[in-house]
């Protein structure tokens, strides 16, 4: 590996050509030296630096101000010419970290040159220029078209599926999911949740931020995942129509233990989608839905469970789920002049979920069923969110005031029916829980362009209430805690502001934040819980970044990052009620759970040429009060209790490398290789639910990461084919490890006019599945789950 990496940087290294750049303004005002009145009408010119070449030029407006929009990163003279004035020309550097451009004021006298030197921001291929963050477009990833958000995700560099539904960035999944920038409660605030929710068609783009600034919330210390939302900006009326359909599991990974339901085959996809914009004059309206309805295998996990005290047991976990989840988009822009845009946006989703499972539990022959649980899942969940924003442009461009107001309230609505099949009787058990979540974020950003970069600064509120009641109704020898219901009221307030700097020359960049919240949580439990009492924490803390970069030449750059984040606990990381969707394996929330703080150090290079680029990158994280779930026992019972705690100090090592290269006119790759490793040092915890039990672990470590080949074809007659290779090597786990898994997937797609075709199909070999070994106090299990991973999908989008 030591040797393919340092070929691969040797070869590259040398290779130049200049990489495309977004165009940016420049900006100043003219003033008379002796008086510093402002100067009307003062030719300025743009001429390129190597042979003095006219590009662009105005007049400057009675204020003494100008403007030219359209610059290419590069280096310039500006020339100053007025009657009775003496000329003046002045270097200009096009740099890589603003949008806008400010010399600030300019001076005209007959003897005195001043030379300043000015910033550009600039983006080359996925990877940006600051290299602190990647964007891909879900329409690129033809081999995961017509799925959810989370779908679209497992393709891209760097990113991993994990179970439960959520996606990891260099193996960790304390990623922050924001939607147009913002955090809300359809994909989790602060950390992540929902992304199946999201249909991959109402996506334009996927920001991947590995190392945020100080702009951002502090949460996430695998970074932030922005989902941008498709929003036509074109004149007249316009937009897209499209329909996906496919079928999933059509033969099956392994067949059931005996005298279960059967598991779902077959399962239909059905996903239309339509996107409409209107824009004329000052006015844009904007207008996304789509209806995602699945049928999935959605678990199919086979255990072997072996106990200190007893015999061993076979066990299954099958869920059937159908979903079916409405969302819609719709807002509007109004500019009514040149310096001032206001935004209203409202998002509506409603997922409506159906599991039926089956967990039978055998002896080692299979020879006797000492059990069957069968269950009935309904759940609703509807999330509303509502935006307000006002932006103003000052007179000087680039100097920007933002305001935002965000409301989102998420619905959680979820009954659960259970049968309990024992050898001697049948009972009939149930929970409802209903979890109401409030959040409003009131957010003010404020931007002014410098000479040599930019000063950006801002302050956030959010309140956040939720509250939950879970009511049990026992039947015949309940095996439900029904002591453990009741309510609880999750409240929590953070203030926070943040200021940041930006300076850059020919030869360095730096960019320095920091982040002050205050956090003020409360967990208010009713008084009859057998375990937990009313809990909360507090803190006051910084969060800095910093950001170092030497540009060597214009194709090599060498970037170093630290940033301080962390990762609070989720209101249903600490919800104190039992979760029986594993009759025998029961998960419970932590009220004592404490915030997980991360430190995070990070050297890139990266250089381009022509037809690709190379971006490796080292990186170190040491996090405290690590949060994972440990698992324990009580006494002789069978019953193994997943309760959520923080395990001390944990540590990941590793490097990253991004290669693309187009290969010809019609083929082009790219390889995303990440290792690393993972060190969790040894604890000891006390899980208090259902009674204390103490729980002391070893030092664990392990070498593991990813590799993922993205392969790119352009076929004759204009037809796109896409083919991704995902390695993914043995990882640790909270008590255990987890195996290696391997998946194939292919996609194919062809535009003709307005129209565009496609077909996919992933793990098309029907190889992917998850394999653990977890060991407890008393216990120890191997699963594999078999779950759904084939798909095959054909769609069809029309653009008007």
């Amino acid at each position: 590996m030591k040797r393919f990496i340092s070929g691969i940087l040797l070869v590259f290294t040398g290779l130049c050509s200049q990489a495309q750049k977004n165009t940016v303004t420049l900006s100043g005002i003219v003033k008379d030296t002796s008086g510093q009145a402002a100067l009307a009408f003062v030719n300025v010119t743009l001429h390129k630096a190597s042979d003095s070449t006219f590009i662009s030029g105005t007049i400057t407006a009675e204020e003494g101000r100008f403007s030219i929009a359209d610059i290419a990163p590069g280096n310039y003279l500006l020339k100053f010419s007025c009657l009775g004035y003496h000329t003046k020309w002045q270097p200009l550097l096009a740099g890589q970290l603003s949008n806008f451009l400010s010399v600030g004021n300019i001076s005209l006298q007959r003897s005195q040159v001043s030379i300043n030197e000015v910033v550009v921001t600039g983006k080359v291929d996925e990877v940006s220029e600051k290299m602190d963050k990647k964007t891909f477009s879900p329409a690129a990833n033809i081999s995961q078209a017509g799925g959810s958000a989370l779908d679209a995700m497992k393709n891209l560099p760097g990113v991993t599926a994990g179970q439960d539904g959520k996606v990891l960035l260099r193996g960790s999944d304390k990623v922050m999911i924001l939607i147009d920038g913002k955090q809300t409660a359809l994909t989790g605030m602060g950390g992540q949740s929902g992304l199946d929710n999201i249909p991959a068609s109402a996506i334009a783009k996927i920001e991947i931020i590995n190392n945020p600034s100080a702009k951002y919330d502090a949460n996430g210390n695998a970074g932030i995942i922005n989902i941008i939302y498709k929003k036509e900006k074109k004149e007249g009326f316009n937009g897209k129509v499209g329909l996906a359909t496919g079928l999933g599991a059509l033969w099956e990974k392994r067949e059931n233990l005996p005298d279960i339901r059967p598991q779902y085959r077959a399962t239909p996809k059905f996903n239309p989608s339509l996107s409409l914009n209107y824009r004329k004059n000052k006015v844009n309206f904007f207008f996304q839905g789509d209806n995602l309805y699945t049928q999935t295998l959605n678990k199919n996990e086979f255990t072997e469970k072996w106990y200190d005290h007893g015999e061993p047991v076979i066990q299954q976990v099958k869920r059937n789920r159908t979903t079916n989840i409405i969302t819609g988009k719709t807002g509007i822009d109004w500019q009514p002049d040149d310096k001032n845009l206001f935004t209203i946006s409202g998002l509506f989703s409603s997922e409506k979920i159906l599991d039926r499972g089956d967990q039978p539990f055998f002896n080692a022959d299979l020879s006797e069923r000492q059990r069957l649980w069968q269950f009935l899942e309904d759940e609703l969940k509807t999330t509303v969110t509502f935006s307000a924003g006002w932006q103003h442009q000052f007179k000087q461009p680039g100097r920007v005031l933002q305001m935002n107001l965000n409301y989102t309230f998420h619905r959680e609505d979820e009954k659960y029916f259970f049968t309990n099949i024992m050898p001697a009787y049948t009972g009939l058990d149930s929970f409802k829980l209903l979890s109401d979540e409030h959040v409003a974020d009131l957010t003010a950003d404020y931007i002014h362009p410098l000479r040599f970069g930019r000063f950006e600064g801002g302050v956030k509120f959010r309140r956040r209430y939720i509250p939950t009641n879970m009511q049990f109704k026992p039947g015949l020898h309940s095996p439900l805690d029904t002591t453990a219901g009741g309510w609880a009221n999750y409240g929590e307030i953070i203030p926070a502001l943040y200021g940041m700097f930006v300076f850059e020359n020919k030869d360095f960049e730096i960019e320095a934040g920091m982040r002050v919240e205050y956090v003020d949580l409360k967990y208010e439990v009713n008084p009859q819980h057998n375990t937990y009492r009313s809990n909360g924490y507090h803190y006051i803390q910084p969060f800095p970044n910093i950001r170092l970069a030497y540009r060597l030449n214009e194709q090599n750059k060498l970037t170093m990052f630290y940033n301080r984040r962390v990762d609070r606990p989720n209101e249903v990381d600490i919800r104190i009620f039992p979760k029986y969707d594993d009759a025998e394996i029961i998960k419970v929330g932590n009220p004592e759970l404490r915030p997980q703080f991360t430190n995070t150090f990070e050297l890139g290079y990266k250089t381009n040429w022509h037809s690709g680029y190379l971006y490796p990158a080292l990186y170190h994280k040491r996090m405290d009060a690590t949060i994972s779930r440990i698992g324990t026992t009580v006494g002789n019972s069978n019953l193994i209790y997943n309760v959520f705690q923080n395990a001390g100090k944990s540590y990941q090592s590793g490097l990253e490398i991004t290669l693309s290269q187009k290969l010809s006119r019609w083929a082009s790759l790219q390889l995303n290789m990440n290792g690393y490793k993972n060190i969790i040092e040894g604890f000891t915890v006390l899980n208090r639910y259902p009674e204390p039990t103490r729980y002391t672990a070893p030092r664990e470590e392990a070498f593991s990461g990813n590799i993922k080949l993205n392969s790119m074809f352009q076929l004759p007659s204009k037809i796109e084919l896409q083919l991704t290779i995902i390695y993914l090597a043995p990882d640790i786990v909270p008590q255990g490890k987890i195996y290696s898994r391997f998946s194939i997937d292919m996609g194919a797609k062809k535009i003709i006019g307005r129209n565009e075709f496609f077909v996919n199909a992933t793990d098309i070999a029907n190889t992917l599945r998850i394999k653990r070994d977890v060991t407890g106090n008393g216990f120890t299990y191997t699963s594999t789950d078999y779950q759904e991973t084939q798909v095959f999908r054909i769609g069809y989008n029309y653009k008007f």
